[in-house]
Order: C-alpha cells, then structure tokens, then sequence
C-alpha cells in the first residue's frame, strides 16, 4: 500500500507563509520582469517561482536557491533578516541557513538574440547551469 504524504504542521505551514510574505513583499517592489530574472537565475520555470514566492502554496523554498533569491531580488539586511528568522522558524532541524550564503557579485554577458523566446529562454538556463556546477565544484575544492 503506498503511503500517503502527509502535510507539515499547521505551525511549519504558517512559518513557511511568513518566509513566502517576505519574499512576496520584496518581489511586488522590485521591477517587472524581477519573476522572470528568478527563474531564469534558478533554472526552472516561472510556474516553479510562483509556487515557491506565493504564501498560497505550502511548497517550501530549497535552501539551495536562497542565495540566488537575494541576489536576483536585492534583499535589503532588513528584509534578509526577516526572511532568514521565519526562514528559520519554518525549518528548524535544517543545517545553519547562513553558512550556505556566500557573498556574490554580478556579472553581465552579452549574448546573440538568437530571434526566438524559448531558444533565448534555454540559452539562458543553458549559461546559469554552467555557472551552477562550475561555482559548485569551485566551492568543494575552496
């Protein structure tokens, strides 16, 4: 008989609306397109950021994509502080939250228009991928 998932806690579902209201308070002041430049940072697509940005849903954010949610997003200290401490709330038993945050810093390609969205869009993800894994290998060797 396949077991049946069963639903976090009425108190980690609440945490996990706190975490997502921060994250959706930050995203509604930032410019149009700000979703799009989430997923793309993210590699998925934008049904995964509504989802993961959406008090509604109970799906929770994977700490692996916090880091890239700061920097696409420009979290100020406050809202990065707000975030962390229901981020927090929300997963308790997680590892430290912080120590998975290292500083980034931008930097800007310029890239053929390849004259299509979704050959454009898989470009992108194409360019973010490459830079995942060569950032992860980096940080296992560092």
């Amino acid at each position: 008989m396949a077991k049946k998932a069963t639903p976090p806690p009425a108190d980690a579902e609440a945490a996990i609306r706190a975490y997502k209201g921060v994250l959706s308070t930050v995203i509604e002041q930032r410019p149009s397109g700000t979703r799009q430049r989430l997923a793309d940072a993210l590699g998925k697509h934008r049904s995964f950021v509504t989802q993961i940005t959406s008090p509604t849903y109970s799906t929770p954010i994977p700490s692996k994509h916090l880091q890239a949610i700061f920097s696409v997003c420009h979290f100020s200290q406050q809202e990065r502080d707000a975030f962390l401490a229901a981020y927090r709330l929300a997963h308790p038993g997680k590892a430290s939250v912080d120590g998975e945050l290292r500083r980034t810093r931008h930097v800007s390609l310029t890239v053929p228009d390849l004259g299509d969205a979704k050959q454009n869009a898989a470009l992108d993800r194409a360019i973010n991928d490459f830079i995942q894994r060569i950032t992860s290998i980096a940080g296992r060797g560092g």
